[in-house]
């Protein structure tokens, strides 16, 4: 049996923030190219589980989004190396993550009164000052990131450089994360626990815990 969680941990991308499609997309809209909210989630769903079959040693969050613009060009029929490298740049800049689902700083602050909550990102160093703009970096009792720890996730550092600042442990800690490869499977191997935050449904068929909003990982919890 699982033990009770006492403290939940989050990832911030495709979590909690989401892409600003109109700045990270800017080099394809000045080609009078606008891709839809649903081929980038086609893609998005087509990555995810493309990229859980492979081995993420090194630099996980570049590796991710070097396949998600392949496919995103070769979906729009363009082979160009110039623009592959502008949008990976930009999708991997922190400060291009600022759509945030109304509510979210009300739901965090709901999980808040009953858990200890904290970050753990795969980041540029800067994922604090875009919780701060966001409004939700207070929030959290402890923000911990990539950029500054110096190992990505999965690699188990990156978990117990959280888990010691919190001051928890393993088995009673939760993480919700979107990529099951990196998250999910990191989060396990690092003794925690964890669930899915799957917006776009890449894993609805795999049998693994999964909410696809804060509502319904409250509603998880209160079970």
């Amino acid at each position: 049996m699982p033990k009770p969680v006492t403290t939940i941990f989050f990832d911030v991308g495709n979590t909690l923030l989401f892409p600003n499609r109109e700045i990270i997309l800017a080099p394809l809209r000045q080609r009078k190219i606008a891709p839809t909210l649903e081929l980038w989630q086609a893609i998005e769903r087509r990555t995810k589980n493309q990229f859980d079959t492979g081995m993420h040693d090194g630099k996980p969050d570049l590796g991710f989004w070097s396949l998600f613009h392949s496919h995103m060009l070769a979906d729009l029929g363009l082979e160009n190396g110039e623009l592959h490298s502008a949008l990976v740049a930009s999708m991997r800049t922190s400060a291009n993550w600022t759509e945030i689902r109304p509510g979210t700083r009300e739901r965090l602050m709901e999980i808040a009164r009953r858990y200890r909550i904290g970050v753990i990102s795969n980041a540029d160093g800067k994922i604090a000052e875009v919780l701060t703009r966001c409004g939700i970096a207070d929030c959290f009792l402890t923000i911990t990131d990539s950029g500054i720890v110096g190992q990505e996730k999965p690699h188990p550092a990156i978990f117990q450089a959280a888990l010691r600042e919190m001051n928890a442990r393993p088995e009673e800690s939760l993480y919700v994360g979107d990529v099951r490869s990196v998250d999910y499977d990191g989060a396990m191997k690092a003794g925690m626990q964890a669930v899915l935050f799957d917006v776009c449904g890449a894993y609805r068929e795999s049998g693994l815990p999964r909410v696809e909003s804060l509502e319904e990982l409250r509603e998880r919890l209160g079970r």
